[in-house]
């Protein structure tokens, strides 16, 4: 649709003229089922073209029609760009508009750079944006419900559209509105848009500037976390995940006032009281806040037919240990088990510890999957089939602090092709009654012994411990140390002295670090029987007894 848009766009000058985790969960969870809404027809709505529009009946039109212009009102309004030639030598880069309806019913057209066409060192140099990382959310929302927070949410609207270019980058005029007798100008781009590389990176520059003139200071444990104190004397806090703010701190007036400054400056949508946030459901009730997926789990078992499929007690049979497929597996099924993961994955890093080792295990054969691996990857939904509704629950009135337990198994892992069998290590941090962050991976050194699989195991969950440890001293809430339970008596004991013993002297430096950190005062070590140790679940496939006796310390 080409026509006369000069009320939208400016009058031409003419002249001349950017979290935690490995790149293979990465890869995975952009393979994810999206969570936005898929109900229309023809398609997904997120996946419709622009001349997907044209084929809408005369009113669904109109009503996106509308959408495209308040996108386009804001680029005018933000001075986003201007009309020039294209410089000789020079190739503007394409866009594309994206479509969406979001949760309040809302029609959301994007105008969207295909960053994908840019050169890197001419069109941008650094990319990366920090975000506020899930663990740091959940203890933020475990602190808040043990403190009675005020937890409030806000959304910048068109938040990249505020961070200035530094480089120059040209853009085609947007499909479908390009200027009659001007086709031959293009959009010389001068601030950021959706889907440039450095897009992320220039608005969070820009926000953490405006952040420090209104007195927030970034946390260093956390670049996504930014805490000011008011006039009263309180802390408040502000989470960042690039254009979605939540701003917590003590109830009163202070966190209000805040969030008031905070509009002044940038154009943003008043959430009020957060009750989402990065499409985790977040509930207030009689001093508890509950954290879930529910609504995106749901979504899940539709797209892969497992809605009513048969429960499962835990999230792989009992015995299962899986290993690689020594045929080649095909395309199609290749495609579907990593969207399968990829959907797991995000459920598993967001709400749910419970599947944290089938999903970590299963994902391992992302690449070269079996009819068998899918059948596995879809036994985990039959266990999530009847735990849809699972939510961490963070107890204010429990008065509990933070604890660790860690433990590992020793050599079991069966997932490589030369069978190196490896240990599998896995650890917890509860927070409220909850679990707020949780690990478990396959150690990368062979263990010779179990007590060197713990040892090493330990070592790794102590620089979590002090991570806290700076993080609870950056929120005001410094401790004193952590409690770090283990079920390993040799690995404790080679941790609290300084012995060389046959077992461990192999190991490399770094696996000392635990000691490091006991002589600091950063953890004190606790034996706990292995039938009491929570952490035993991330570490091999529990039958159902156990598996059930272990899951009630996560707080689900």
């Amino acid at each position: 649709m080409s026509g006369n848009t000069e009320s939208q766009f400016p009058e031409p000058i003419v002249n001349s003229a950017t979290e935690g985790g490995e790149q293979w969960i990465n890869d995975l969870l952009s393979k994810a089922v999206s969570d936005h809404d898929s109900t229309l027809d023809p398609s997904n709505v997120r996946e419709w073209t622009h001349k997907d529009i044209d084929r809408l009946p005369a009113d669904q039109q109109q009503e996106w029609r509308v959408a495209q212009f308040e996108e386009l009102e804001a680029l005018r309004r933000r001075k986003v760009y201007k009309l020039t030639p294209l410089p000789p030598g020079r190739k503007a880069i394409k866009n594309r508009w994206t479509f969406d309806i979001k949760t309040d019913g809302r029609k959301k057209a994007r105008l969207v750079a295909k960053g994908f066409s840019q050169i890197e060192g001419l069109d941008y140099d650094e990319i990366f944006s920090p975000v506020v990382r899930f663990e740091s959310i959940r203890t933020i929302l475990a602190l808040a419900a043990l403190e009675n927070w005020t937890v409030e949410a806000l959304d910048v609207r068109n938040a990249f559209l505020y961070g200035p270019l530094e480089e120059e980058i040209y853009m085609e005029q947007p499909a479908g509105f390009t200027l009659k007798g001007k086709e031959h100008l293009v959009l010389r781009l001068r601030k950021a848009l959706y889907g440039l590389k450095q897009g992320a990176r220039v608005w969070w520059q820009e926000l953490d500037r405006s952040l420090k003139e209104f007195g927030f200071k970034r946390l260093y444990a956390d670049a996504g976390i930014f805490v000011a104190r008011h006039q009263d004397g309180t802390l408040i806090f502000l989470l960042v995940y690039i254009d979605d703010i939540v701003i917590t701190g003590p109830q009163g007036t202070a966190v209000l006032s805040r969030k008031r400054e905070f509009m002044h400056r940038w154009e943003c949508r008043d959430l009020g009281t957060c009750r989402e946030f990065l499409r985790m459901r977040i509930e207030y009730k009689d001093g508890k806040i509950y954290l879930d997926q529910t609504a995106y789990l749901r979504k899940i078992l539709k797209r892969f037919g497992m809605t009513n499929a048969k429960m499962a007690k835990t999230p792989l049979p009992t015995g299962y240990k899986p290993k690689p497929f020594e045929g080649t597996s095909t395309s199609q099924l290749r495609s579907e088990y990593q969207a399968l993961i990829g959907s797991l994955l995000y459920i598993m890093l967001g709400t749910r510890p419970d599947i944290a080792f089938a999903v970590t295990q299963m994902a391992k054969f992302a690449s070269n999957p079996s009819d068998e691996h899918m059948n596995r990857a879809q036994y985990i939904l039959c266990y999530l089939v009847g735990t849809r509704d699972y939510a961490l629950v963070f107890d204010g009135h429990s008065n509990t602090g933070l604890i660790a337990y860690c433990d590992s198994s020793y050599g079991d892992d069966r997932t490589e092709p030369d069978l190196k069998r490896r240990s599998t290590q896995g650890y917890f941090f509860s927070l409220a009654n909850a679990a707020v962050k949780w690990h478990s991976k396959t150690q990368k050194m062979i263990a010779t012994s179990s007590t060197a699989a713990e040892y090493m195991a330990l070592s790794d969950c102590a620089k979590d411990c002090a991570w806290y440890k700076t993080l609870f001293y950056e929120l005001g809430k410094p401790i004193d140390y952590i409690p770090l339970y283990g079920d390993s008596r040799g690995a404790i004991f080679n941790a609290q002295n300084p012995v060389t013993q046959k077992g461990i002297k192999h190991i490399e430096i770094r696996h000392h670090y635990i000691r490091e950190q006991i002589e600091l005062g950063t953890i004190k070590l606790f034996y706990v029987p292995t039938n009491e140790n929570t952490a035993d679940m991330f570490t091999k496939n529990l039958g159902p007894s156990i598996f059930l006796q272990h899951h009630s310390g996560l707080g689900l």
